[in-house]
């Protein structure tokens, strides 16, 4: 029944994903995200129906406009296919339950606020503290517990403190991108955020490595990594949160 499900749930999530895109091209900019319809970023050619599939047809143009030619970059797939990738993977772990609607909820967020940090630098208010509200209710109400709401005040604390005492190393942003993750995630947020700040070393070990003492001037978008370790404490959190307090005896 679960697999059945994320079958079921992949390909409408695969059209979440390229509607995504959209989000994250024009929210920033203060535009509909409604219409116009969607266009080439290079000549303003109205994009084709046939030529606005999904995965498909980036594959099928060679990642370029048929107007045009320009090229159209690799994130327009990478976003479709992971959104389709983790909210089929939300329906195949939880099954047909409202854990897997708030899992996936959770993750189509996380990928739209990972494509505009990445793009802008910047995690937008409209986007994460709406979100934060609705993840917030949603499992106060299926699993009734003060452990959400104190998970993400949490969280976001001690991102808080960590932003005064670095700031060129995060930013208001990340703050409130945490409160999601901990309302989202409850006792299993010290495993979001130590996986975010885990996997950020690679990046900045290769620009020090490269750059050495002027790296420190060149900043990373910090949200694609702190959502990185949501889908990890979402997935696979409760695991290693007992495997390490278990370990600790």
């Amino acid at each position: 029944m679960s697999l059945a499900a994320a079958g079921i749930a992949f390909f409408p999530a695969l059209a979440i994903g390229s509607f995504l895109n959209v989000v994250a091209a024009r929210l920033p900019l203060g535009r509909s995200v409604v219409s116009p319809a969607s266009a080439c970023m290079s000549c303003g050619h109205e994009i084709a129906s046939y030529d606005n599939i999904p995965v498909v047809s980036w594959l099928l143009l060679r990642g370029r406009c048929r107007s045009c030619g320009a090229g159209i970059s690799w994130r327009y797939p990478a976003v479709e296919l992971a959104t389709a990738l983790l909210v089929a993977a939300c329906f195949w772990r939880f099954g047909l339950t409202w854990d897997a609607a708030i899992g996936a909820f959770f993750c189509v967020v996380l990928v739209v606020l990972s494509a505009i940090d990445i793009d802008r630098r910047i995690v937008p208010n409209k986007i994460v503290l709406p979100a934060a509200a609705i993840v917030l209710v949603a499992r106060t109400i299926v699993h009734p517990s003060a452990e959400w709401l104190a998970a993400g005040l949490g969280a976001s604390l001690f991102l808080f403190l960590a932003a005064l005492a670095y700031p060129r190393g995060m930013g208001m942003g990340d703050v409130k991108l945490a409160l999601l993750l901990g309302f989202c995630v409850g006792r299993s947020v010290p495993v979001a955020l130590f996986s975010g700040m885990l996997a950020a070393l690679v990046p900045s070990a290769v620009l020090f490595a490269r750059h050495g003492s002027a790296a420190r001037k060149m900043a990373i978008p910090f949200a694609p990594f702190l959502a990185l370790g949501g889908v990890v404490a979402l997935f696979w959190g409760d695991a290693v949160l007992d495997w390490y307090l278990g370990f600790l005896g």
